[in-house]
């Protein structure tokens, strides 16, 4: 094994010795935005490390809020404050608008029809459309208002049988299976998973995995050579957890096209519909790589959103107390908070948007690529670069936030600064026309289930540690996760 391990390196390294020397510095203009020193052949690749967020705002420190690298042959922008992020989400959102797709995203064709990877285009304009009108809009959304409700109500009937017994609670795992069985309920009309029995473990663990290998770095989109070579297998392992995703809605589609009728009562009724009366504009494959982009966005980022809440919550008792107390001022102790509460609940908010200025679901956005050579605050950017936004650097940056790094929701009572991509040193969504179609569900779904979580239970760390010394780590991918589950035992409050 290890004989074949030295020979497929020694392989690469010959064939990226052989094409390094005719790509490097052919065609790039001279007045690049400034970076670091590149090594010959991989560049830049080498200062990325296991946390490329971190580093890459290292960096910035040094070379500027607009830096440029080279990652292999790719030639990569990383955008790291407010301005450089206004400018290339805004001012010139269409110039920066396409997508530079990983290649694990490759795997089943299934960037071929991802909203979130094709390229703004009518069939990109048609996804939207469906997502917008049927799942997104504030007509939708107050249509299941009452569906959301019953979940989060499950959820807190989850943790309370727990909280009986004593046992632990995995905060992101409960998330998970709440945010799940929503948006199956909302898309099919059914749970996929039972919170008693864990069948939503797989699921989950598919959905973890989809997340990780699509954010791991890979020699292939740093030397497109190796294509298909794949040497470190992302691609080949992606194809089977989307593969395992995608069996799961074939069986659903086929299951409601043999009922033979069509209610237009959920999601899946409205898009084979849409396939009956428009065949040319849409097809089942392009509606089973919505339903991914849906259900992996929509349930890991949320579930990781609320996690990162509940564990800087509780490292400040000051903002536990507060959020507690407004919360039984407000509604009531002991109850689930609904949507019409949200509003009364300013103080919930604030928590909310803290979490997301710290830790932004997706550190880096999705990653954009410049579609015709464009000039960015007097530099020449060739078409094809690879563009970074660093929402996590952004969030963090001493330049615009006072005590940039300490978690504090009263720097938001009163600003009026919000989530939804009009306040660029809060991007969590991104903005322009590729903003997250789900934050309207996002930011209705987490306070939900933060607040109720908060106003239904006191919550114990156990083994004896102290709420300060909670882990912190992250573990990077497309999303960025707690690197340890946040796992606590809920105590009943009193009455």
């Amino acid at each position: 094994m290890e004989f074949l391990t030295t020979v497929c390196l020694l392989i690469i390294s010959y064939i990226i010795i052989r094409v390094s020397f005719s790509l490097f510095g052919i065609g790039v203009p001279t007045n690049l935005p400034p970076g670091p020193l590149r090594l010959p052949i991989i560049g830049n690749i080498h200062l990325l490390g296991d946390q490329p967020h971190i580093s890459l705002a290292k960096l910035a420190k040094t070379h500027g809020p607009i830096m440029s690298l080279k990652l292999g042959h790719i030639t990569t922008l990383v955008i790291s404050s407010v301005d450089a992020a206004k400018e290339v989400l805004q001012k010139q959102d269409l110039a920066f608008s396409d997508r530079y797709v990983p290649d694990a995203l490759h795997a089943c064709n299934h960037s071929q029809y991802s909203v979130a990877w094709i390229p703004v285009c009518t069939e990109w304009r048609t996804l939207r459309r469906i997502l917008n009108t049927n799942i997104f809009s504030h007509n939708s959304l107050e249509t299941t208002q009452n569906l959301r409700s019953q979940k989060v109500e499950e959820l807190i009937a989850y943790c309370r049988k727990a909280s009986l017994s004593n046992d632990y609670v995995d905060i992101g795992r409960a998330a998970f299976r709440t945010s799940l069985n929503l948006l199956s309920n909302t898309t099919f009309s059914k749970d996929l998973t039972d919170p008693y029995d864990d069948s939503g473990r797989e699921f989950k663990e598919v959905v973890g995995n989809i997340m990780l290998e699509a954010g791991k770095p890979n020699l292939v989109d740093y030397f497109p050579v190796l294509k298909n070579i794949d040497p470190q297998g992302i691609r080949r392992r992606l194809s089977r957890h989307f593969g395992k995703v995608l069996e799961i809605f074939e069986e659903l589609i086929q299951e409601r096209m043999r009922m033979g009728r069509l209610n237009e009562v959920d999601v899946l009724d409205v898009c084979l519909k849409l396939i009956q009366d428009n065949p040319t504009e849409i097809n089942q494959t392009c509606i089973k790589s919505l339903f991914l982009d849906l259900f992996a966005a929509g349930t890991d980022t949320t579930s990781s959103t609320l996690e990162w809440a509940m564990a800087e919550v509780l490292r400040k008792p000051h903002v536990m107390n507060k959020a507690k107390n407004e919360l039984e001022e407000v509604i009531g102790r002991n109850k689930v908070v609904q949507e019409d509460d949200l509003l009364r609940l300013p103080y919930l908010s604030c928590i909310v948007k803290e979490t997301l200025r710290l830790h932004p679901a997706v550190p880096f956005l999705l990653p954009r690529k410049v579609r015709t050579q464009v000039k960015l605050n007097g530099y020449i950017i060739p078409k094809g670069t690879q563009v970074l936004v660093n929402a996590w650097a952004i969030g963090r940056d001493p330049n615009v936030w006072e005590d940039s790094l300490e978690f504090n929701p009263e720097r938001f009572l009163g600003s009026g600064l919000d989530v939804r991509g009009q306040d660029f040193g809060l991007i969590p969504f991104g903005a322009g026309r590729r903003i997250c179609p789900g934050l309207p569900l996002a930011t209705r779904m987490i306070p939900m289930m933060l607040g109720s979580l908060l106003n239904n239970f006191d919550w114990n760390l156990g083994k004896s540690i102290q709420p300060k010394d909670l882990d912190m780590t992250e573990k990077f991918g497309i999303t960025l996760a707690k690197a340890n589950p946040l796992c606590l035992v809920p105590i009943p409050m009193a009455y």
